[in-house]
């Protein structure tokens, strides 16, 4: 079989391309780069969908660790090399750019967190709250509010509504508000103010019952991130810092019940 001399020409240029890709590909890869973050436990779920399409997007890839952001101030502190902070609250990254620890100038509120009062039981929580006022249940969780921004604004409720005092024999505490939400959905507890996006799926509670807590009852939940001194000169937390703030990750995080 003769192969037309027309094609016989363009034959070559499909090494050439795949040559080419192959080129592309492999600064892509050089270029990519690892960022560790350390993220407050209410953000996990959200997190690891916007580190997914971060790493689909960019190349870099976000190595997540979830927990307290007390129990990450404590860590960084200390050495940690995390290069980025997710934090629960605003106040924790300003006090770590006070002590040189974070990079001045890249703090910005990444979410606007929300508190509810859930239950795994469909009836036992109602649309006031009111059932704190009642015998219906044997415990209720909180998140260490030393530690947990989200344990913080618990307790601020509970003084708002006078309800400390008899509350304080029932309560039961997780150090981060992830263990303070598995107390409530293993039963453990009968009800737990959680992050509202720890039970909310496609802008709906998933199951159970739940109290949105009115933001008039606590001070507000500012969720800041920023950049940590072992990020300074590293792509992917750079990276990382601004796709937080697209339109993309923006839409995940309102999924979850966030604001801005």
């Amino acid at each position: 079989m003769t192969i037309p001399t027309a094609m016989q020409s363009r034959l070559p240029a499909l090494p050439r391309a795949l040559a080419a890709l192959g080129l592309a590909l492999a600064a892509l890869a050089a270029d990519a780069e690892q960022v560790h973050v350390a993220v407050a436990a209410n953000f996990t779920a959200p997190m690891q969908k916007i580190a997914a399409a971060f790493a689909a997007d960019t190349g870099h890839k976000a190595e997540l660790s979830f927990g307290a952001t007390g129990k990450f101030y404590a860590q960084i502190v200390n050495g940690a090399p995390f290069q980025l902070l997710l934090s629960a609250d605003e106040a924790t990254p300003a006090k770590l750019e006070r002590e040189g620890l974070a990079i001045a100038n890249t703090r910005f509120t990444y979410a606007l967190g929300r508190l509810v009062l859930w239950s795994a039981q469909p009836d036992l929580v109602d649309a006031q709250g009111a059932v704190l006022n009642t015998e219906r249940f044997r415990h209720l969780a909180i998140a260490n509010p030393k530690l947990a921004p989200y344990g913080a604004a618990a307790v601020q409720v509970m003084q708002k509504m006078a309800l400390d005092t008899a509350l304080q024999p029932r309560l039961v505490q997780g150090e981060s508000i992830a263990q303070a939400y598995q107390f409530v959905a293993s039963g453990n507890a009968q009800l737990g103010f959680v992050a509202l996006s720890q039970v909310m799926v496609d802008g709906q509670i998933a199951n159970g019952s739940a109290w949105l807590v009115p933001t008039s009852l606590h001070d507000p939940i500012r969720q800041d991130a920023a950049l940590l001194a072992p990020g300074k000169d590293n792509a992917a937390a750079a990276a990382l810092l601004q796709y937080l703030r697209g339109d993309k990750a923006r839409a995940i995080i309102r999924s979850y019940g966030y604001g801005f």
